[in-house]
C-alpha cells in the first residue's frame, strides 16, 4: 500500500456484535500514530448481506483501513473481496487469534460461530452489574457503613481520579468504594477498621493537582481567587497529609501523576491479585 501524507485517515470497523472488542484494538493501534488521526466508521450488528451492502457503499465512498470481527464466513468473504477490488487493506481482528487457538487446542470450538459470546448473560456479567451498582452507591464517601462489603476502597484528595478509576474497576467486576480526603473534614471511622477490602491511597504531584483543579474551575466557569483549592502551598500540604495517612495505616499507594485511568486501575488490580495470592497472617 502507498504511504499517505494526510493528517487523517478513514478507519472502518465492521462487527457482527457490539464492536467493543474491535474498537479497543483499533484505537490501541491508532494511538501509536500521534500525528495522524483516524475518522472512525463503526458498523455494529452486521449479520446479513443486506446490512453489509450499506457498509460496502460507505467504504467505497471513504476509502481507508478496514478491520472486522465477522464470524459468518460468507459475509466476511464478500467484505474482503470488495476491499481487494478497491485496493484497500482489510483484516480480521479475531481471525489470527482463533487460528492460534485452533492450532493449539486442535479444535475449532463451537460447531456454529457464537456471535457476541463474550456478552452472554452469565455469572460474570451479573457480577459486573452488581459491582457497578455498589460502586455508584458508594462514590465520594457515601454509605461508609457498608464499605466492608467492597473489594477495594480508594482514598485520595480531590482530583486524584478516584471516581473514574472506581467505575473502571467496577466494569471489571471489582466492587469499589472511594473516600475523599477533604481538609478539615474527619475521615469516616469505618475506614480505619476495614478488614476485607484492599484500601489503596492515590496521590499526585501538587503541580498536577493544581493544574487539574484549575481546569475544572474553568470548565465550571467558576473563579475564586482566595480559594485554597488551587493554592500551590495548600495543595502541597494536602498531598503531604494524604501520604502520611497512607503510611500510618500501611496502605499501598499509587502515584497517579502521569497515569491514565486504565493504568491506575491495572495497578490496583495487580495489588488486589497479590493480596489474594498471599495467605492472611
Amino acid at each position: 500500500m502507498p504511504q499517505r501524507s494526510a493528517s487523517y485517515f478513514h478507519l472502518h470497523l465492521v462487527s457482527d456484535s457490539t464492536g467493543e472488542t474491535l474498537t479497543m484494538v483499533a484505537r490501541a493501534a491508532a494511538a501509536q500514530y500521534a500525528t495522524i488521526s483516524p475518522i472512525e466508521h463503526l458498523y455494529p450488528l452486521i449479520r446479513t448481506s443486506r446490512q453489509l451492502e450499506r457498509v460496502l457503499a460507505d467504504i467505497e465512498e471513504s476509502p481507508g483501513i478496514v478491520l472486522y470481527t465477522l464470524l459468518e464466513t460468507d459475509i466476511a468473504t464478500v467484505l474482503e473481496k470488495k476491499c481487494k477490488e478497491l485496493g484497500l487493506p482489510c483484516m480480521s481482528v479475531l481471525g489470527p487469534v482463533l487460528g492460534l487457538f485452533h492450532s493449539y487446542l486442535g479444535t475449532t470450538g463451537s460447531a456454529r460461530p457464537r456471535v457476541g459470546a463474550q456478552h452472554m448473560l452469565n455469572a460474570e456479567y451479573f457480577k459486573r452489574i452488581d459491582a457497578l451498582n455498589y460502586t455508584m452507591l458508594h462514590d465520594d464517601g457515601q454509605h461508609p457503613d457498608h464499605l466492608e462489603e467492597a473489594d477495594v476502597v480508594l482514598v485520595g484528595i480531590s482530583r486524584t481520579s478516584k471516581t473514574p478509576t472506581s467505575i473502571y474497576l467496577a466494569n471489571r467486576g471489582v466492587k469499589t468504594g472511594n473516600i475523599p480526603l477533604v481538609p478539615g473534614v474527619p475521615l469516616p471511622p469505618q475506614l480505619e477498621t476495614l478488614r476485607h477490602p484492599l484500601v489503596v491511597g492515590l496521590y499526585a504531584s501538587p503541580e498536577r493537582i493544581v493544574a487539574i483543579r484549575q481546569n475544572r474551575l474553568l470548565g465550571l466557569k467558576a473563579h475564586r481567587d482566595d480559594d485554597q483549592y488551587i493554592d500551590r502551598q495548600a495543595v502541597a500540604e494536602e498531598v503531604t497529609f494524604s501520604r502520611k495517612l497512607y503510611a500510618k495505616h500501611n496502605w499501598p499507594t499509587i502515584d497517579v501523576t502521569r497515569r491514565s485511568i486504565e493504568e491506575t486501575a491495572a495497578a490496583v488490580m495487580a495489588l488486589l491479585a497479590d493480596r489474594r495470592r498471599t495467605p492472611a497472617a
